[in-house]
């Protein structure tokens, strides 16, 4: 290939054809700069054959056929009487596999460690309880607290509800993934000892904000690599001292496809690689990414692959201009779908990276919080006509400026989490004029404590702006101030032309004073991301945010607002509540009743074109509800 490309590009570019089948990779391949198209007329085309399914696989295939019943006598021991004639062991050395990584005593999100997959789909490592969660009863020792510059490392000691570790292995290592003092941010921490008189459970090492009680619900965890507790089907554990897998099969074992995932590393890396494309192409099985295209590479495309089974990310674009993630299927990914980044911040220059027409399904399997369907950061990038759903937290995370969030479709979101939104913004108002048009956002969220939004700015976030989307059963406010659009202390929002069906607070925000506004903007957090990381006091930014003008010098008593206009809010409970300023001279509507629905029963919020709402609301303009969504 790269001889060809020392030669003269053939008109119209390269293709790389694959023929079907599975190419287990056990390093990571790396494509540079010598494997790029010359522009984006000579591109590098690297795809599946028509017809054929072209599997990239960081795991090593195990035959059912390794797989015995299970024969030592400890281990049977450690086995549940119920699963010992069922579970099977396979000698992983003998197969070939003796790296199985580490888990340290803390980690958040997913260690670098082989998962089991059979008949491609995740097993789990064997845990307790089966589903759910355990409950901390009483915390005794917080441990000490990492965010707050406590470097000690002291783990916490608290009563557990069960005797149920009485039965556990320690040895062996045995750790509880837990959301330790919010629900909006998960740790997993290795047991160090267990006293089976007074259940009192203690951890290796500190969670970095503590562990502590000042939640509104109780804190929660579950174990996981516990031997004793392979009891279902699907579970598996290995013993690295063995180098054994036990596995209790969810099917047939004869003809099934049982992978191991070994690669720690990304599948395919583009490393300063421009104009270069891979479609049609599955990526599964790595104990990282499927693809990442850094160091400036510039008109990558990714096209209509799949990316699953993987232990962190899809897809991850750093840097570089006009790069694409378009048509692919992402789902059972460990943290997050797609990341692209890229844009001069300081200078406000566009990437123009695009993120479209993608599936992203089960992402944060193994990272509970902060782990996005889509990332997208930097400046002047577009999200556009995806559909997001299945996770426990965010869909959506929005860094940087000037991006378009726009069709996408996000539903039943934030199922495990509490104070978090299915998009996130916050804690820089240097970030802003980002455009979240257009978006449907339904099911979002459950009543667990604080209350979960749709769309989140958070922590004096501001100075973007929410236009035409529908949000139906999309927030509960539960105990504080959340709304389907929901500020906390920013302003300078604007959410017009917006429709709220059938959620309880259509915009709610929870205001800073001046003194809290004051100290936040002295911190050193604000002072270096507002002057030294961009400067929001000289241009470009005072020209292009005009706001900005004076921003770094607030007069006390004058109030800091968002702006309400235009909005149909239909079957809420409240409009809105805290800084949200109606526009009077473009006020919404608040009514009870259908405005003109298309066919609200089924989902079909169009509003009709004799729609009471043109009246009631002038200047109220349709809604393209058709559009929104994956588009073919």
């Amino acid at each position: 290939m790269r001889v060809l490309l020392a030669e003269v590009m053939p008109s119209g570019g390269i293709a790389v054809w694959l023929r079907g089948g599975t190419y287990a990779r056990t390093s990571t391949l790396f494509l540079g700069v010598k494997d790029s198209g010359a522009d984006a007329d000579h591109t590098i085309d690297w795809r599946a054959w028509p017809g054929e399914e072209v599997r990239i696989s960081g795991g090593l295939s195990l035959s059912p056929s390794a797989f015995h019943p299970v024969s030592d006598a400890a281990a049977l021991a450690r086995l549940s009487p119920s699963v010992r004639s069922t579970v099977r062991e396979a000698d992983l050395a003998a197969l070939g596999l003796t790296a199985f990584g580490e888990f340290p005593d803390v980690y958040r999100g997913a260690p670098e460690a082989p998962e089991l997959f059979f008949n491609d789909t995740r097993m789990t490592l064997a845990r307790w309880p089966n589903t759910g969660w355990a409950t901390v009863v009483k915390v005794l020792a917080p441990g000490s607290d990492p965010s707050k510059g406590e470097t000690e490392n002291i783990g916490a000691i608290f009563e557990a509800l069960e005797d149920r570790a009485a039965q556990w292995n320690l040895v062996d290592g045995v750790w509880l993934h837990g959301f330790w003092q919010a629900d909006w941010y998960d740790e997993t921490i290795r047991v160090s000892a267990y006293d089976a008189a007074t259940r009192q459970i203690t951890l290796a090492a500190a969670s970095y904000y503590g562990v502590g009680d000042e939640a509104i619900a109780a804190r929660r965890y579950y174990a996981l690599n516990v031997l004793e507790e392979l009891d279902v089907s699907g579970e598996y554990f290995i013993d690295r001292s063995r180098q054994k897998l036990y596995l209790l099969p969810p099917g047939e074992m004869a003809g099934a496809r049982i992978v191991v995932s070994r690669l720690n590393g990304t599948l395919i890396s583009l490393v300063g690689t421009s104009h270069l494309k891979i479609r049609d192409l599955i990526f599964e099985n790595g104990l990282t990414n499927g693809v990442d295209v850094t160091q400036n590479g510039t008109g990558v495309s990714i096209l209509g692959c799949t990316m699953r089974n993987l232990r962190r990310h899809g897809v991850f674009i750093e840097g570089g201009q006009g790069n694409r993630v378009e048509r692919c299927e992402i789902h059972d990914v460990g943290v997050g779908g797609i990341t692209i980044v890229g844009g001069d911040r300081k200078q406000l220059i566009p990437a123009n990276h695009i993120a479209k027409n993608n599936r992203i399904r089960r992402f944060g399997v193994h990272q509970l919080s902060y782990a996005a369907g889509i990332k997208v950061g930097g400046v002047g990038n577009l999200v556009a006509h995806n559909l997001l759903y299945d996770a426990p937290h965010l869909a959506i995370e929005v860094m940087g400026n000037d991006h378009i969030i726009e069709y996408n479709e996000i539903h039943h979101v934030a199922l495990e989490t509490d104070d978090c939104g299915a998009l996130y913004k916050g804690r820089d108002p240097s970030a802003r004029g980002n455009q979240i048009r257009y978006n449907y956002w339904h099911h979002i969220g459950t009543p667990m404590g604080w209350g979960v939004a749709s769309i989140y700015f958070d922590d004096g976030d501001g100075g973007d702006f929410v236009v035409g989307n529908v949000f139906y059963k999309a927030a509960y406010p539960n105990l504080h101030s959340f709304g389907a659009v929901f500020s906390h202390g920013g302003h300078g929002i604007t959410a017009e032309n917006n429709i709220f069906i059938s959620t309880e607070r259509a915009l709610g925000s929870a205001i800073w004073n001046d003194a809290l506004w004051a100290q936040t903007i002295s911190g050193a957090d604000w002072q270096k991301k507002l002057l030294q990381t961009v400067n929001i006091t000289q241009p470009p930014y005072t020209t292009h945010y005009p706001e900005l003008v004076g921003f770094m010098n607030p007069v006390a008593g004058v109030p800091r607002r968002s702006i309400d206009r235009r909005n149909l809010i239909v079957d809420c409970t409240i409009a809105n509540k805290g800084n949200w300023d109606g526009d009077p001279a473009a006020l919404g509507w608040v009514t009870t009743g259908d405005p003109g629905f298309v066919d609200a029963a089924n989902g079909d919020f169009r509003l009709r074109s004799d729609s009471e709402v043109y009246t009631r609301i002038p200047g109220f303009q349709p809604i393209p509800f058709d559009q929104i969504g994956i588009q073919k």
